[in-house]
């Protein structure tokens, strides 16, 4: 089979080479990968920053959409020709990948590959951190960093199908899409304070949520920002992990509680339990097209170097899908 192989983060260092087809253990099917998409972690592993977890392929791409091909000799849920997608360690921008059965997730009729391979990643990462970790209710107000990222648009449908009320911070140019996804609230965050409007517009409660993915920049504000009892999610550090200041005053009036989580390093049964809970709870969603996947740009694999690019732009609202060739 072919993969995208990576040098360095320089344009033009991505490579389309022949490599040894795969082979599934016992409960591992076989995907001939149509579909994948670009998600940050991409960029950080490319640069360095961002190795791949122990064991896992040293390829690019966390998400699949694709066609079940083969079959271990334990596998009982899945056949051959069934379409499906799945979050991965690593290796989605391949022609062929295997992946545990416990981490695939049946395609509904009407859900093209390339709107299936803008889900896994975003949807699972944005589950998890209401969810799991921050217990996301009804009547809840989230803030959400980042809102027109694959993370940030599928927080925002979530929340709206939890019955809670979604704030983001987001580019102008962003807002009007966010606001059609469903954000009650859209705030610049390069003009405006997104605390003091957060805070305004809450009539000075605050957000019971926060999922952020800028870091130390942004702490003192959203301790401002956060309710009583309320709950930071940190999911990543793109503006620094350093803090010039911090008023830990905040922290102990408000009972706020701080929670820092990643997903690729999370154990194979974790990801599987927080797989087949979205699967039950969350999947069926869309199937009616309650939820909806958001897919900003599609390129053919042999323009990785452009979709590189431009996720690193910052331009996009939603995912960027690279269909793999065959």
């Amino acid at each position: 089979m072919k993969a995208i192989h990576h040098n360095s983060p320089a344009r033009g260092q991505y490579q389309i080479l022949e490599i040894a087809d795969p082979t599934p253990g016992p409960t591992e099917v076989l995907l001939h990968v149509t579909a994948t998409s670009l998600n940050r972690a991409d960029l950080m592993q490319v640069a360095g920053h961002y190795p791949a977890p122990k064991g896992a392929s040293e390829l690019l791409g966390l998400d699949v959409a694709g066609t079940v091909i083969g079959l271990g000799s334990a596998v009982t849920d899945f056949e051959v020709g069934d379409n499906v997608c799945a979050l991965v360690q690593g290796g989605g921008y391949a022609q062929q990948i295997c992946v545990d059965e416990m981490m695939l997730l049946r395609l509904p009729e009407r859900l093209s590959f390339t709107k299936a391979a803008a889900v896994p990643e975003t949807f699972l990462t944005a589950f998890q951190a209401l969810h799991w970790i921050a217990d996301l209710q009804e009547g809840m107000t989230v803030l959400i960093h980042a809102g027109g990222s694959g993370v940030g648009t599928a927080a925002i449908q979530l929340c709206r199908l939890a019955g809670a009320t979604p704030i983001v911070t987001a580019s102008p140019m962003k807002h009007a899409r966010l606001k059609d996804l469903g954000a009650e609230i859209c705030i610049d965050y390069r003009s405006q304070k997104f605390d003091e409007v957060v805070l305004a517009k809450t009539d000075g409660k605050g957000a019971d949520i926060i999922l952020d993915f800028v870091g130390g920049p942004y702490l003192e504000q959203n301790l401002h920002a956060v309710a009583m009892d309320g709950t930071i999610v940190c999911l990543g550090l793109l503006g620094g992990a350093g803090v010039e200041h911090l008023n830990m005053v905040r922290i102990v009036t408000k009972r706020v509680t701080i929670s820092g989580t990643t997903l690729r390093s999370r154990s194979d049964d974790y990801r599987a339990a927080l797989t087949a809970d979205f699967r039950d709870r969350i999947w069926p969603s869309f199937a009616d097209r309650t939820l909806q996947p958001v897919v900003d740009t599609i390129y053919d694999w042999e323009q990785v170097d452009e979709a590189h690019a431009y996720m690193a732009a910052n331009a996009n609202v939603g995912k960027i899908v690279l269909t793999i060739g065959e």
